[in-house]
């Protein structure tokens, strides 16, 4: 009778083990970021409303994005969700701001690891960029709220703000009208239209978790709670989870990429600072103007 015990016992911790390892899920998440008012923005004198209002809803469009998060308990997988493009959209363009806004490529995530690998497309060139997990320090909050049915815990974090992500941009406060008077006055009207905008220095982000999918990961490259991110916020850019699957017949190979030039963050955050720069300069001078088209 013991040793039928004993190995009913040790199949069922056998089964638990088996459970945990196989256990996998998805996460549907969608991104929504602020679009940013051309109205007032230096440069911008011979740009109607009509066309202020047609840049401002191309731009929000672009900057709401579907996300597919494959996840297990050690490593997942992050990859915008596939759309036909209309006719008429600028593909090149629409890869390379893609990349500059949380999309593009395929970021896996090894949590037990502590490292990303994301393969990025920039000016034409494919890259490889492979680092360790930026490691927040997260201040558990008791205030709750659901999503989906899953209770969430809220937690806050303070961050660097990344100069490579077109999302942490902000437009400039333009109120000091006696310096824009005097810049007119010497002839200083040519202005870029990036001039209109600034990077602060840190972001403040809050995210919602649910310990009760205790995995430790998230979207993008946030980690590091004690359950499954099904929000996150950080002022101009929401990320909320419209769907969990837990457990399906169709297991995800979770694999990182191995396309590109393999560079650091840091590498890679020079090259596009760099070009960002270089680009900057050879449209200084055109009157500002507005953006370049950004498709239909």
């Amino acid at each position: 009778m013991k040793k039928l015990f004993f190995y009913m016992t040790l199949m069922l911790v056998s089964v638990q083990i088996q459970a945990q390892k196989d256990f996998q899920g998805m996460a549907v998440y969608e991104s929504k970021t602020q679009a940013p008012k051309f109205e007032g923005m230096r440069g911008n004198r011979d740009i109607t409303p009509e066309m202020q209002k047609s840049m401002e809803e191309r731009m929000k469009k672009m900057l709401e994005k579907t996300f597919i998060l494959n996840f297990d308990k050690s490593a997942s997988i992050y990859k915008e969700e596939e759309k036909l493009e209309a006719p008429g959209q600028q593909g090149g363009f629409r890869v390379m701001f893609g990349s500059l806004t949380g999309g593009g490529g395929t970021f896996y995530k090894d949590v037990k690891a502590k490292s990303y690998t994301v393969d990025k497309e920039f000016m034409g060139k494919e890259f490889l960029v492979v680092d360790s997990l930026p490691k927040l320090n997260w201040k558990l909050e008791q205030e709750t709220k659901q999503i989906g049915g899953y209770n969430c815990f809220k937690a806050t974090a303070v961050k660097a703000a990344s100069k490579t992500d077109f999302r942490n941009f902000r437009p400039k406060n333009n109120d000091d009208s006696k310096k824009e008077e005097t810049k007119k006055t010497s002839g200083e009207t040519k202005t870029n239209f990036a001039d209109n905008f600034e990077i602060p220095k840190e972001i403040v982000v809050t995210a919602w978790y649910t310990p009760e999918i205790p995995v430790n990961q998230g979207p993008e490259n946030y980690w590091g709670l004690p359950g499954l991110i099904l929000e996150i916020n950080d002022g101009t850019t929401t990320i909320l989870c419209s769907k969990i699957v837990l457990n399906a017949k169709e297991k995800v190979e979770m694999k990182p990429s191995k396309k590109g030039k393999v560079i650091s963050q840091k590498e890679y955050d020079e090259t596009v600072i760099k070009k960002m720069e270089e680009f900057r300069e050879m449209n200084r001078g055109r009157a500002g103007g507005p953006p370049p088209p950004m498709g239909r």
